[in-house]
């Protein structure tokens, strides 16, 4: 990623003392500027703002879920940034950052727990593609016209597979039995379209971190 804060205050890496109140206050409101930047147009501190926060998410998601696998870890951390991506325009200045990212994050990583539970209960053992992609907020209420279009531009550009898996279980919320059903895919299909679908949505929509 191209910039880089040049402040203090980023996270220690895992193994190290937590912040001091203060750090976690200085931080705060370092990300509290990122983001205010971002919601302005300016993509290097949008940039410096996902740079920053995706290892605290990391960390967040690993606490909670202590024997995720790494590469699922790694999938709710992007499920939660394409989040950010489409709830950025929410976020109040006025308001601690950390707070709303986190809440945010809890909301991504209890979907993740929720389909985690889901496969183990409904699914054959083995079938272990990638199902940590609970991630589009399309419920959110965007301040932004824009973002919308700029979502809705994203999705129309997926491959067929892709684009149907998308609207099947994200937008219309079917659970992946539900969504095989009523598409003909697999659900393994399903899997493999919706992770790969994520991905492109990741990249059209700039979510890097």
């Amino acid at each position: 990623m191209g910039w880089i804060p040049a402040s203090p205050a980023r996270p220690p890496p895992d193994g190290e003392p937590a912040q001091s109140m203060n750090d976690a206050t200085e931080q705060d409101h370092l990300l509290g500027r990122l983001m205010q930047a971002a919601q302005g147009g300016d993509t290097a501190s949008y940039d410096g703002l996902l740079h920053v926060i995706a290892p605290l998410l990391r960390r967040a998601v690993r606490r909670t879920h202590g024997r995720m696998h790494p590469s699922d870890v790694e999938d709710v951390v992007q499920d939660i940034l394409v989040s950010v991506h489409v709830a950025r325009a929410t976020y109040d200045p006025a308001r601690p950052f950390v707070p709303w990212l986190m809440a945010i994050a809890r909301n991504r990583t209890a979907d993740a727990a929720r389909r985690h539970i889901r496969k183990a209960r409904h699914e054959e053992a083995g079938e272990n593609l990638p199902e940590t992609f609970d991630a589009l907020e399309t419920n959110t209420v965007l301040d932004s016209a824009e973002d919308t279009e700029a979502l809705r531009r994203a999705i129309a550009k997926l491959p067929a597979q892709q684009r149907r898996a998308i609207e099947l279980t994200k937008l219309q919320e079917l659970t992946l039995s539900e969504a095989s059903a009523v598409s003909g895919m697999s659900i393994a299909a399903l899997k493999v379209a919706v992770h790969r679908g994520l991905g492109a949505l990741r990249k059209a929509l700039g979510t890097k971190a």
